[in-house]
């Protein structure tokens, strides 16, 4: 059996602490108690563990102390137990105390288990005391309670010690900072956190933790373009998410289904997975999703429309006016930007065609910063004012359009964005 540490706050009446001490047996103690007030002089809780001689009144509305201090009561040597003084009502620096105090005792007692109980003492002592214990892995929370006469105080021979069940305060907390990277898209940041929390032993809390998990996972995959491993991880929890995520979970169904809805759908997870990336500053890498986006449009648009391969043009389907040569394998290929002039000569009342015809020059000057972008053929980062005016180009040009393209395919909005919250309970 390892050795009980326990901990416990001093204050109030001294049946409680009496009582913790017979029935958990601690092989030491630690008191937390208050010191005699500087500004009035009077005694703190520190005189029932080191008061002498008759020092705690048997009852609160006796005129005199007739009992003596709390170890010699509870029959305590004196290296089975110790002071530790914390302010009166200065929660911070209570806490801070605790926290150092239960590190100590970890070190000078390997393996013990550590018993926190916050039955006694001032509010402050209270909090603190229970803040440390939830902040410190391994700590046990008890409290002395039993049946009540009224809303007063527990009636004197009915006090048990009572296991508190924080493991769910202590689990929220563990997930917490794994749970707000969603707010940042690090999903996967937030599935190897989860992933390395222990199991809890309650089955409802560990059902919640393997779902935020496999959530977390199923969003990184999703962020990552494996669209079929998103799935996976997502589908088995539509029952318990379903209300909360049917549009997304309609776009993934979109994403995964091969049919002619496909291609379109995954133009526009393009367009979503760039302004995730915006979000989280990184515009270089933003813009070359939108530049890839602007590309597969047209390839998807001639493909589809005029059944024009933009990696095998047919001569006799470049138009007089273009001139496309043969590579040394003798196919005729076609740049993003010849794959929109193909797009118009074969398609010019498209609401593609006429997007390209109207917005050629814009269209250039957009292409001129991206190509002098680090990811592209220059030295020079994407500033986020240059996101500023591609988001508002894109949405009221080519997005738009795309979505005039797909409206025969019942694709008539943009999918939602990716989460950053998980579902309620």
């Amino acid at each position: 059996m390892p050795p009980i540490i326990l901990l416990c706050t001093v204050g109030g009446s001294h049946e409680p602490i009496l009582t913790a001490l017979r029935q958990t047996t601690p092989d030491f103690t630690c008191f937390i108690c208050t010191d005699r007030d500087p500004a009035t002089g009077r005694p703190g809780s520190d005189v029932q563990i080191l008061g002498k001689g008759s020092c705690i009144k048997a009852r609160p509305s006796d005129d005199k102390p007739s009992l003596s201090n709390i170890p010699t009561q509870a029959g305590l040597r004196e290296d089975q137990h110790e002071v530790v003084h914390v302010p009166v009502d200065d929660l911070d620096e209570v806490f801070r105390i605790l926290c150092s105090t239960i590190q100590s005792l970890g070190q000078r007692f390997p393996g013990a288990r550590l018993l926190a109980d916050y039955t006694g003492g001032t509010k402050t002592m209270t909090a603190g005391l229970v803040s440390a214990a939830l902040e410190s892995d391994g700590v046990e929370l008890q409290l002395v309670t039993g049946s009540r006469a009224d809303l007063v105080k527990v009636r004197s021979g009915m006090e048990a010690v009572t296991q508190a069940n924080v493991e769910r305060v202590r689990l929220e907390r563990a997930m917490r900072p794994y749970v707000a990277a969603w707010r940042r898209y690090a999903y996967a940041e937030a599935q190897q956190g989860l992933a390395a929390l222990p199991r809890p032993r309650d089955r409802d809390l560990a059902a919640r933790l393997a779902m935020l998990r496999d959530l977390s996972r199923g969003l990184d995959a999703w962020d990552r373009f494996d669209h079929g491993v998103a799935l996976e991880c997502l589908e088995p929890y539509r029952p318990r998410i379903g209300a909360s995520w049917t549009l997304l979970l309609a776009a993934l169904k979109r994403l995964t289904t091969e049919n002619e809805i496909q291609e379109p759908a995954r133009l526009f997870d393009l367009w979503r997975n760039a302004e995730r990336r915006a979000a989280q500053g990184r515009y270089d890498d933003a813009v070359a999703r939108v530049y890839r986006l602007l590309e597969w449009s047209a390839q998807w648009l001639l493909r589809s429309r005029c059944g024009i391969d933009t990696g095998d043009v047919r001569p006799e389907q470049v138009p007089p006016h273009m001139t496309l040569t043969p590579n040394d394998k003798g196919r005729i290929l076609a740049s993003s930007m010849n794959a929109w002039e193909l797009l118009v000569h074969h398609q010019p009342d498209s609401p593609a065609g006429a997007f390209f015809r109207a917005e050629r020059n814009v269209l250039l000057d957009w292409l001129h910063m991206r190509n002098h972008s680090i990811l592209a053929h220059g030295f020079r980062p994407v500033a986020e004012s240059d996101w500023r005016k591609t988001v508002e180009w894109a949405q009221a040009g080519l997005l738009s359009v795309l979505l005039q393209e797909t409206a025969v395919l019942k694709i008539r909005e943009l999918p939602p964005q990716l989460p950053v919250q998980p579902p309620a309970e």
